[in-house]
């Protein structure tokens, strides 16, 4: 029986989670069979433990604190679902507990009990009792029963044994829980979790969460998702490079978007990201807003169910997936077309499309999946709102953000029409994502940039949007524009020159220097026709 928990122990904590969660995974995903008939709350946790501990063979720490916080920050890494995802927290706030401690004695437990807890329903947007949260807290109030100096021992027993009475209660929390029969399936694995660890601590076995109850209803177990409502048809999860600040801004429109969000994470810029919605476009759209999205799944809900049926089908006649792109230049169209894209006339003078344009190129294509292409912010707002006329009309839509025409291009080349429209979606967000790009325009007036006071008929150079070039010749400015691109990394540019008169000239004068400066990066230059802007540049 250890007093004491330090370094070694945690990691067999790890250890020994994974085989028990591996071998209860059949039990948990039964109790939860929605939305695929074997369930997945049972292998989503295993899948998150695994990936912790990966993190914590690797590791290197002396001290359980360290081991703590590499088992965190591994299931954060790697959690899969809604409950992945809390536990993930549920183990960060242990981390943060145990913070530099060499061994953790009881008290440092309990408290970490506490701030699990506390950290999983801050985590979550919208806390639903009868669900892992109450059997969280059910563990962390039996622990701080124990008094301010409890034995370690005593501690890991008292959460495990508190953790599986709270769990024995949820159907009496969640009336879906009850109409099924069964006990709640996060919770159920939390329980495990608690059970190892009293186990590795006490030395002494033993199985505290029970087995599912009689299914009273199968009909009803089926109806039943990890978590959120069945109005949304797909979840979305991704890691996210972000500043904190970004988190409010993306809570809000991810809220708004759909439910079942959690977003948690460290304290080193790197989150989490869990949702249901039925617009995943926009929920990826929303990480690439608030930082740098990776690691992008999602999961249609519908493609999972036993009669396969569609949970928006399409009207009759729509089949099949097409891509929309709207293209502010013959060149740039002509361009899109070449790789089979209905194209949307950008507008006359570069003002952009009206949202009647881009909507009867959507249903014009005939699909039944479309995937819209916006190439500019100032396109978005139009886009979006043509996207959800579409979907009124049955027409799947999603919206990548594409910002830049050469955004665009870098989607469309990595479309591929074997694939699932979701992954088509999350393949071409990532595309554009990892494009950085660069526009040369000339100002129309004097003002005020980041760059420094400009004049009217400058030459302005912009990075991902903002003026950080002025000069008086289009081509120098190009050259010192992809000069700061490729210092930070690439292995392709792709230039499109403009309509303005010397436009042509100043591309093939940036081509020219990376042909002597850069001579392994891998050049394409296209006559793109854009009005306003001589040069545009992406660098993937």
């Amino acid at each position: 029986m250890l007093t004491l928990l330090d370094a070694s122990a945690v990691r067999r904590w790890c250890t020994a989670a994974v085989d028990e969660l591996e071998a209860r995974r059949g039990e948990i995903d039964d109790l939860n069979v929605f939305p695929i008939p074997d369930g997945d709350t049972g292998t989503n946790l295993v899948l998150t433990l695994r990936g912790a501990a990966d993190a914590v063979a690797t590791d290197r720490s002396p001290t359980a604190g360290g081991v703590l916080a590499a088992m965190a920050k591994g299931a954060l890494m790697n959690a899969r679902g809604n409950s992945g995802v809390i536990v993930s927290q549920i183990l960060a706030g242990l981390a943060e507990a145990c913070q530099g401690a060499v061994e953790a004695d009881g008290r440092q437990l309990a408290a970490g009990l506490r701030l699990a807890s506390e950290a999983a329903y801050a985590a979550v947007a919208e806390p639903v009792e009868g669900t892992m949260l109450t059997v969280a807290r059910g563990g962390a109030d039996a622990a701080a029963q124990l008094g301010e100096s409890p034995e370690l021992s005593a501690v890991a027993a008292a959460a495990a044994a508190g953790a599986a009475a709270a769990l024995a209660d949820t159907p009496e929390q969640l009336a879906v829980l009850a109409e099924a029969g069964v006990v709640d399936a996060g919770g159920c694995g939390l329980v495990v979790l608690l059970e190892a660890l009293a186990t590795v601590v006490t030395g002494q076995g033993g199985r505290h969460a029970p087995a599912r109850l009689p299914v009273r209803n199968r009909q009803a177990l089926e109806a039943v998702r990890e978590a959120g409502s069945p109005e949304f048809g797909y979840e979305v999860q991704y890691l996210l490079h972000a500043p904190e600040t970004a988190l409010g801004p993306l809570k809000q429109v991810l809220g708004e978007l759909g439910d079942s969000l959690v977003v948690v994470g460290g304290g080193d810029g790197l989150f989490n990201v869990h949702v249901h919605v039925n617009d995943v476009g926009a929920a990826i759209e929303a990480g690439i807003e608030a930082g740098r999205p990776h690691r992008i799944t999602v999961v249609r809900f519908a493609d999972h169910l036993s009669d396969g049926a569609a949970a928006h089908p399409a009207e009759p006649g729509q089949t099949g997936t097409a891509l929309v792109a709207v293209a502010p230049g013959d060149g740039l169209a002509d361009l899109f077309r070449s790789e089979g894209v209905a194209v949307v006339d950008g507008g006359p003078g570069g003002r952009g499309p009206l949202t009647a344009d881009v909507l009867a190129e959507i249903l014009a294509t005939a699909a039944g999946q479309v995937i819209l292409l916006p190439n500019s912010s100032a396109v978005r707002e139009v886009a979006e709102a043509a996207a959800t006329r579409a979907r009124q009309r049955g027409v799947t839509v999603a919206v990548v953000p594409t910002k830049s025409p050469v955004q665009g291009l870098a989607a469309v080349a990595v479309h591929d029409d074997s694939r699932r429209f979701e992954d088509n979606v999350i393949a071409l967000a990532e595309a554009a994502a990892a494009t950085r790009f660069a526009e040369v325009t000339i100002a129309v007036r004097d003002s005020i940039t980041y760059a420094g006071r400009c004049s009217a008929g400058d030459v302005l150079g912009l990075i991902d949007g903002e003026v950080v070039e002025i000069g008086l010749d289009v081509a120098k400015v190009g050259i010192s524009l992809v000069r700061r691109l490729v210092a930070a990394g690439g292995e392709l540019v792709t230039v499109l020159s403009g309509s303005d008169r010397g436009a042509s000239a100043a591309a093939q004068a940036v081509h020219s220097y990376l042909r002597s400066r850069h001579p392994l990066v891998e050049v394409n230059v296209f006559v793109g026709g854009q009005p306003k802007y001589p040069l545009l540049i992406g660098v993937e």
